[in-house]
């Protein structure tokens, strides 16, 4: 999917965290897990980030690559699959059946469950 990225609208998913390695915030962008920003402040460190990202975003156009979906934007079907050990899933079918649920609603349960 082409995408078009203003200053005014980034439709990105970003984070500012303390790296104590640093001694800095550091912002991150999901979508571009390879770019990040060092900055004495959150706000300085969310504004490198939103800037990198945009400037990222318009080579990349200018090159012709393919330029990350947001995760925003993105439409997630709703199935996970996920393996599990053998003795993880008895015991959640057992539960589940216990508990006169789905072993699908079970799962769902616990998964959202804070």
């Amino acid at each position: 999917m082409a995408m078009k990225l203003t200053k005014q609208v980034d439709p990105y998913t970003y984070r500012i965290k303390w790296s104590a390695e640093d001694n800095e915030f550091v912002g991150l962008c999901a979508e571009f897990p390879s770019l990040s920003w060092l900055a004495k402040t959150p706000e300085a460190a969310l504004r490198g980030i939103l800037d990198l990202v945009s400037e990222v975003v318009l080579d990349m156009q200018s090159n012709n690559e393919i330029i990350p979906q947001p995760l925003a934007v993105k439409r997630f079907s709703g199935i996970l699959t996920v393996r599990i050990p053998p003795h993880v899933h008895r015991d959640l079918t057992i539960q589940a059946a216990e508990d006169k649920i789905s072993i699908n609603r079970l799962i769902s349960s616990k998964l959202t469950a804070r």
